[in-house]
């Protein structure tokens, strides 16, 4: 039996989704009149019910009054990763969709997704590719070349695919958030570089080893030219994934020397120092990062791994963190698909992509494409025909899916540079939480059960009771 609360400076916070204020039905305009760095809990419930909603009236406040609910402790003497920032990829279609919307409307989702303020998210790191993805309206490097021509050099190296679409929104982007990072991957090496000569699967020859890695420096340069900083780089995507359009496959050993007779002597030669982060695929293999670690020639040039979770467990970036402390993890896809279900999603990648990666000793938590249109696309031939956006954009009508808010509850309260502190106990619930470069404190929870759960948020032995409805997430922010 619960005993009856007294001597607190509040009412128990039952986040209930009533009178709330936020993303009601999901319009970001509805929004809350506190700012990213104010005070307060949001919540969002599998049903819909409420959407990032600010709960009104309702606050993190401590009293010292016992009570019989379990504590969820909360120790920011106990201090692990920094976060460097939450968002997704900025697909060559999420660009194109994004720019045929008329200005006004293209103005207020870019200041919703990217700004500062209580109307916006405030997404904080960007994932691009390198030449096409699976998800541009077609297969493109920044060297295609005719059948049998060859350019080692990388002469005719040029960014023209990417002009139209993706670098003149990355540069309306960082005018409003000039702080977005930006992580470049390729899907695959120009076809006349590859042991198939296709845009599907094949290997990156040997002997282009070299020319490849000019490929990399050159395309750094010129989007520095642009006004565009790349912050890292991962030598492919998904390398162990042959059948994507574009696609190449590269085992940790290619990888290994690419980066290590290549790669990393041709960043350090240009006086570059954006980052290199090895693998970029699935939790199932962690061994491919280990390969790399473990040959001192390439890990000097390595600043990290980067994973997915299509297959493994998310657990295996921690262990591969006690295995290799020095290295720095980073979390940069998870899809969500046509055919899934708002609810199932919104638990699962809340509790994996979220607060499980965060808790292994992620850095970013990103998931897949920013925007697709209503029938999916646009997608390469045999690209992706289910992969559903955060967004779906019709014209200039905007709707927002699962993973809007599966990132907005991390992106919008946990700024970069945030460090991740001691979060334990209220067993049944999954939690992370962090302490803000400002000396806010920011709480995510997730309750997949079906019934509420009342527990206490305990900071230096003082406690606020909370009660987070069932299948719901909430962030608190004091």
């Amino acid at each position: 039996m619960k005993k009856r609360i007294t001597g607190y400076c509040c009412i128990l916070l039952a986040l209930t989704g009533l009178g709330a204020q936020g993303h009601k039905n999901g319009n970001p305009n509805a929004a809350s009149s506190y700012p990213e760095s104010g005070t307060g809990i949001w919540l969002t419930r599998a049903d819909r019910t409420a959407l990032l909603e600010k709960q009104a009236g309702m606050m993190i406040r401590f009293g010292t009054e016992h009570n019989d609910y379990p504590d969820l402790d909360i120790d920011d003497n106990k201090k692990y990763q920094q976060v460097e920032g939450f968002g997704y990829t900025l697909t060559g279609g999420s660009a194109q969709l994004i720019n045929r919307m008329d200005a006004a409307s293209k103005a207020a989702l870019l200041h919703e997704l990217f700004a500062k303020d209580d109307r916006a998210i405030g997404i904080s790191y960007l994932r691009i590719s390198m030449g096409a993805s699976d998800l541009d309206a077609s297969v493109f490097s920044y060297n295609d070349l005719p059948e049998r021509k060859t350019d080692i050099s990388q002469a005719t190296f040029s960014l023209a695919p990417d002009k139209a679409a993706l670098i003149p929104l990355l540069k309306r982007i960082l005018a409003i958030n000039p702080s977005v990072k930006v992580l470049a991957t390729p899907w695959s090496a120009p076809v006349w570089m590859k042991d198939n000569r296709k845009s599907i699967g094949g290997s990156l020859q040997p002997g282009y080893y070299n020319s490849y890695a000019t490929y990399f420096v050159k395309y750094i340069r010129a989007m520095k030219a642009e006004g565009i900083t790349i912050n890292a780089i991962t030598p492919q995507n998904e390398p162990l994934h042959p059948g994507n359009n574009p696609s190449m496959y590269m085992t940790a050993e290619q990888q290994r020397d690419f980066i290590k007779n290549n790669l990393g002597p041709a960043f350090k030669a240009a006086g570059l120092s954006t980052k290199i982060i090895v693998y970029d695929h699935n939790l199932d293999r962690p061994d491919y990062p280990a390969v790399i670690y473990n040959d001192a020639g390439a890990a000097k040039y390595v600043d990290g791994a980067a994973f997915h979770l299509y297959a493994g467990d998310v657990n295996a970036m921690g262990a591969l963190h006690h295995s290799f402390p020095a290295k720095n993890l980073y979390f940069t896809e998870q899809w969500t698909g046509s055919k899934g279900s708002f609810d199932g999603d919104l638990q699962w990648h809340v509790k994996n992509v979220i607060i499980g990666t965060m808790r292994n000793w992620s850095r970013t938590a990103l998931e897949w494409n920013l925007a697709n249109d209503p029938s999916y696309g646009p997608h390469t031939p045999g690209g992706c025909t289910q992969c559903k956006g955060a967004l779906t954009i019709d014209g200039s009508a905007v709707s927002r899916n699962v993973s809007y808010y599966i990132i907005a509850h991390a992106s919008k309260f946990i700024p970069a540079g945030s460090l991740r502190i001691g979060s334990k106990g209220a067993e049944g619930l999954h939690h992370v939480a962090f302490l803000r470069p400002d000396g806010k404190k920011a709480l995510i929870v997730l309750n997949e059960a079906g019934t509420s759960y009342t527990f206490n948020v305990r900071y230096k032995n003082k406690r606020a009771p909370v009660t987070i409805a069932g299948k719901s997430v909430i962030t608190a922010v004091w």
